[in-house]
């Protein structure tokens, strides 16, 4: 274990408290400290992000003292889970284009983060035309970029243009997190990882897709075409 993945660990045991407490909420009173706890939050991945251990590991520590104030005078029920159960977490894989960012992509990864520690395969631009039949607005190294962006992503790796499972095999998930109208066909997927070798992969397809069905690549760009007049309504 290298002090990378323990800060990881500190850093995903903050961020599952801070999101508890946003779901079941604070008195008002003492928003501000869960404000301040997140804010911390954000500078300890800023840092980590730049390699700087030291302060990435102090802002947790002063996230985590804000959010053990708020237990130690009874407002908040919390207990943090041990670092040795974050530094077990499993792999979750997510693959996809990710043409366009959209809250549908945040959904899917949000999930497979409360699954565990979340890789993603971004699609070459060769590989996107192939699928689509047409180039990506985004170029594939800026689509990977944004991808590493998100707090959710452990790390985001292109895809190959040959053999779509090469990565899959390095990174040798535990689970693959599919989204509900994704392709591949589950049975096949699972069927070809056991013939590479993989053979404690579990394939898991999300049930409930992101509720606004707007948060698709196509329908964004041709709303974008719509509002521009380069397509009629009636087109769409």
């Amino acid at each position: 274990m290298d002090d990378r993945e323990r800060i990881e660990a500190y850093i995903t045991n903050l961020e599952r408290a801070v999101k508890s407490l946003e779901e079941t909420g604070v008195n008002e009173k003492y928003r501000v400290l869960l404000e301040n706890a997140k804010a911390y939050l954000n500078d300890a991945k800023y840092y980590l992000s730049k390699n700087d251990y030291f302060t990435a590991l102090a802002c947790v520590a002063y996230g985590e003292g804000l959010i053990d104030s708020l237990r130690h005078i009874g407002e908040i029920d919390i207990d943090w889970r041990p670092l040795s159960s974050l530094l077990s977490r499993p792999k979750v894989l997510v693959a996809g284009s990710f043409e366009i960012l959209h809250p549908g992509h945040i959904y899917l990864l949000e999930k497979a983060w409360e699954m565990g520690r979340v890789y993603v395969i971004v699609s070459r631009d060769s590989n996107f035309e192939k699928f689509k039949g047409r180039k990506p607005a985004i170029p594939d190294k800026y689509r990977v970029e944004i991808i590493s962006s998100i707090r959710y992503v452990h790390e985001a790796i292109l895809g190959d243009e040959k053999d779509y499972l090469k990565p899959v095999t390095r990174i040798s998930p535990d689970i693959i997190l599919l989204g509900p109208d994704q392709w591949p066909d589950k049975e096949k997927l699972e069927e070809e990882l056991r013939r590479r070798g993989l053979m404690e992969t579990k394939v898991v397809r999300l049930e409930k897709p992101y509720r606004d069905d707007i948060c698709r690549s196509s329908k964004i760009i041709k709303r974008i075409l719509e509002i521009h007049g380069c397509i009629d309504r009636d087109q769409r």
